[in-house]
């Protein structure tokens, strides 16, 4: 195997099927490359950050979500979205509150991203996305209404309940969602 030197060298090479070959190599050194990728994510190049997070999320260690909610902060708009992929891959509290703080973004994508990731980290959220529901502009409490669909907790009825009447044909439709999915609304009947 490659010195892990040269492996991430070989990240920022400017060719992807190079850097994607170096990285499945460095998928097996882990731990060990935290700090060296950790530096990565402050050069001056957004390609090199980039391949810094992309190797972050490769890596089982519970070091990993705080340095990707690091990279969610970076000036370049596709480091932070790889931030946000990963972040899906790593759920962990410790990364809820950039998350939230990025679901009124005014791009979709990261609100997305940034909604994907609360619903990987599921329960333990419920509350601060409540709390969006309650007290956040349009954008934010849409994406919090699809988390909270997705992530299906039974403290969330009311709120989706009262969200069924919002102006918002959206926000309407992924409250609907979220108690269909938890069988909420649902009236049986016994067939004839």
């Amino acid at each position: 195997m490659e010195s892990k030197i040269n492996l991430l060298d070989e990240l920022s090479c400017g060719e992807d099927a190079r850097a994607e070959q170096a990285l499945s190599q460095l998928g097996d050194l882990g731990p060990e490359l935290l700090e060296p990728l950790r530096l990565r994510l402050s050069n001056p190049e957004p390609e090199v950050r980039w391949w810094a997070v992309r190797a972050l999320a490769e890596i089982n260690d519970e070091r990993v979500p705080g340095l990707l909610v690091t990279a969610l902060a970076d000036p370049d708009q596709g480091v932070r979205w790889c931030a946000g992929l990963a972040l899906r891959m790593h759920p962990s509290p410790q990364a809820a509150p950039a998350l939230l703080e990025l679901l009124p973004d005014g791009d979709a994508l990261t609100r997305r991203l940034a909604g994907d990731g609360l619903v990987a980290i599921g329960s333990s959220v419920v509350l601060q996305l409540i709390g969006v529901m309650a007290d956040g502009e349009h954008l934010a409490r849409l994406e919090a209404v699809r988390a909270l669909a997705k992530i299906g907790d039974e403290r969330t009825i009311p709120t989706l309940f009262e969200a069924l009447d919002d102006p918002s044909a959206l926000i309407e439709y992924w409250a609907s969602e979220g108690l269909e999915k938890m069988g909420v609304g649902m009236v049986f009947y016994k067939p004839e």
